[in-house]
């Protein structure tokens, strides 16, 4: 049942892109993209500790179907491992996720400005670490926190529809500093970085 549930939900959206793109594509834009970044929070404290530091690769795209709205999504995750966490004998690896309305306007020949905001959620991966086993090898369960991000960026076209796009990212993270599971020293973050990515017109 949940094998068959589960081909159904990923089938059905896989419809409903191929749905999206080819009924948008012929007049709008699409853009995909590939970065890297870090968060920046507030320091440790008696919630727990920062959720600062680490590179964050992750992947981005949108569609543009209204003069210059349209939605997007976008997911990125801490590349390592963060080590012990709170002295438990865990490692926790954070990825955020969202789903976003887009706005995107040419502001000279080859900038263009990009400002996002959505939900979406924190999810805290949790992994053992024994002598026996080492770090990292065992997931033993993972923590989602609903959020709501907004921020933006400069898409700066070098050639063609490719370009790189330096932006920033405000998370607001649900019952982040006292839920039972993990905690963090705030329940606020910022992700800064850059994507490199193309556009189709």
């Amino acid at each position: 049942m949940k094998r068959t549930l589960r081909s159904a939900l990923v089938l059905s959206a896989a419809c409903i892109a191929v749905g999206l793109i080819s009924g948008s594509a012929q007049a709008q834009k699409i853009d995909i993209a590939f970065g890297v970044s870090t968060p920046l929070a507030p320091s440790a404290n008696q919630n727990g500790p920062s959720l600062s530091g680490g590179a964050y690769p992750g992947f981005s795209g949108d569609i543009l179907f209204w003069h210059n709205l349209g939605f997007g999504a976008e997911v990125s995750w801490r590349a390592s491992q963060s080590q012990n966490y709170e002295d438990s004998g865990e490692n926790i690896r954070p990825l955020f996720y969202n789903f976003n309305a887009v706005y995107s306007a040419k502001l000279a020949p080859h900038i263009a400005l990009e400002a996002v905001g959505g939900i979406g959620a924190l999810d805290n991966h949790v992994y053992a670490c024994t002598l026996a086993v080492g770090c990292g090898s065992e997931q033993l369960a993972s923590s989602n926190h609903f959020d709501v991000d907004f921020g933006g960026g400069l898409k700066l076209y070098a050639r063609g529809g490719f370009f790189v796009r330096p932006e920033a990212r405000f998370y607001w993270v649900n019952n982040n500093t006292s839920s039972s599971g993990i905690n963090y020293s705030s329940n606020h973050a910022t992700r800064v970085g850059a994507s490199i990515g193309y556009t189709f017109r």
